[in-house]
């Protein structure tokens, strides 16, 4: 089940209704029903690799708690870790490494080919496994007791607003939420259906209309010329943000309406001034997963600084490879490291610091250039090879290139143009808290126009969000 389906758009209201109806100590029944429901409407066999996921992690946390010594905790720990992404590398790593291994053999004339395995990269699997395992972590660092109660511990990990597509939440942030009797509030509820409607908007009117642009272009960008790439390369970074920030807001607004607070995923990431800022800014949920479970363990900023820019490089490189098994996006996330690093370098040698009270031309200087850096780095994210990407780069540095042209038609420029004006004016704010503070008049407008364009510029098709695939 997709959230810009039918289906979805009835079975929110089914469940938020039942859990204000049924008493407290059956919601998480409910929920969890809903929950596998969920995920089952996507492909019921890949349910198994959820629950087994789910009752590994469960017993090892138990295990954690029964075994104080460190060795002992250390054994249930390696077995969570070798469990979950043993799965997540035969499932959506196994065949690319295979691919690379194959490509050397091949080079050298050494043996014959490896044989591939033919399977469907289960949706989500990346999130909740992330999710769940953090938690052994958690458990395994004294920083949380195990969870007795198998029930909500299973709610944790598949509660379905976030479950194939984030926010990643952290146990001590959700789970307890999940176990608190939350009474119906008409703001919960009004806040989670403005946010649902904001979040359906700049999907399927923002993200998907731009889709029909960059799919024309990318299935052969040989054909166009350079100014179309350049249009395309922008739209892209657009409808990538607009997707997946359209899944992030109304996961949130679907949790919000039954008294959840999720964590916001995204703040306006376009309008960072630096890389670290942007990074701060977008899918803040895995930002803070790789810093918390991965930078700070192998030594944060508290070592000497060619550590500390391996430490970086290695998270950045990871993250890219967490997206999807490809060079492109391996070399997607390599290229952020370093840009990271070389932006903290300079900064450390002409002393600035791009929180400091600057001009606006300045600080417009930095966000456009920023905003240049991410978008040409996208263009390794959208590629299907490195020889898609190599055709791209070279069709944005030849400006005499003859190709065709992608002509953007005026509903999709204004709509564009509308979406930007409300990315600027929710800078360190949020469409439900902005909106709420408007007059009666200005808020009804809004909605209406809102609820207008979805019906007027939806198309027939539906599109799947992008961070399906990871």
């Amino acid at each position: 089940m997709i959230f810009n389906s039918i289906q979805f758009i009835i079975f929110l209201p089914i469940v938020v209704i039942l859990y204000y109806l049924l008493p407290f100590k059956y919601r998480w029944i409910l929920l969890l029903a809903a929950s596998y429901y969920f995920y089952l409407c996507w492909n019921v066999n890949y349910i198994v690799l959820l629950l087994s996921s789910t009752i590994i992690d469960y017993v090892c946390a138990i295990m954690m708690d029964r075994y104080h010594n460190k060795r002992s905790k250390l054994l249930f720990l390696w077995i969570s870790a070798f469990s979950n992404f043993g799965m997540l590398f035969t499932f959506k790593y196994y065949n690319f490494f295979i691919d690379s291994i194959n490509y050397s053999l091949n080079f050298f004339s050494i043996g014959s080919p490896i044989p591939f395995i033919e399977v469907l990269l289960p949706v989500g699997i990346s999130f909740y496994i992330f999710q769940t395992f953090s938690y052994v972590v958690d458990v395994y660092q004294g920083t949380q007791k195990a969870e007795k109660h198998f029930g909500y511990f299973a709610l944790y990990v598949t509660y379905f607003p976030q479950l194939v597509a984030g926010p990643i939440e952290r146990y001590t942030s959700l789970a307890p939420q999940l176990q608190t009797k939350h009474t119906f509030e008409y703001k919960n509820l009004a806040n989670g259906l403005r946010l649902v409607l904001f979040g359906l908007f700049i999907k399927m009117v923002i993200a998907d209309n731009l889709c029909l642009y960059v799919d024309r272009f990318y299935k052969d960008p040989a054909l166009f010329n350079s100014l179309t790439a350049w249009k395309i390369m922008i739209l892209y970074s657009f409808q990538i943000y607009s997707d997946f920030h359209g899944y992030s807001t109304v996961a949130i607004g679907s949790a919000l309406m039954m008294g959840v607070h999720l964590m916001d995923n995204f703040r306006t990431p376009y309008l960072s001034k630096s890389i670290g800022e942007f990074w701060q800014r977008w899918h803040i949920s895995l930002s803070t997963w790789f810093r918390d479970y991965l930078y700070l363990p192998l030594g944060g900023n508290k070592v000497r600084y060619s550590r500390w820019a391996f430490n970086i490089f290695i998270v950045f490189a990871v993250s890219g490879l967490w997206h999807g098994a490809n060079w492109t996006f391996v070399i997607w996330g390599c290229l952020y490291g370093i840009l990271y690093i070389v932006e903290k370098k300079i900064n450390t040698i002409i002393h600035w610091n791009s929180k400091q009270n600057a001009s606006n031309l300045i600080n417009v200087f930095l966000i456009l250039k920023n905003f240049l850096l991410v978008s040409l780095i996208w263009v390794l994210f959208r590629s299907q090879n490195l020889s898609q990407a190599k055709t791209v780069f070279l069709g944005l540095i030849n400006p005499n290139k003859i190709g065709d042209d992608i002509i953007l038609e005026w509903q999709i420029v204004i709509l564009f143009s509308i979406f930007l004006f409300l990315d600027y004016i929710l800078y360190n704010t949020r469409f439900d808290i902005w909106i709420d503070t408007k007059p009666s008049f200005v808020r009804w407008l809004i909605y209406g126009i809102l609820i207008l364009s979805v019906i007027a510029f939806t198309g027939t098709e539906n599109f799947p969000f992008i961070y399906f695939q990871f």
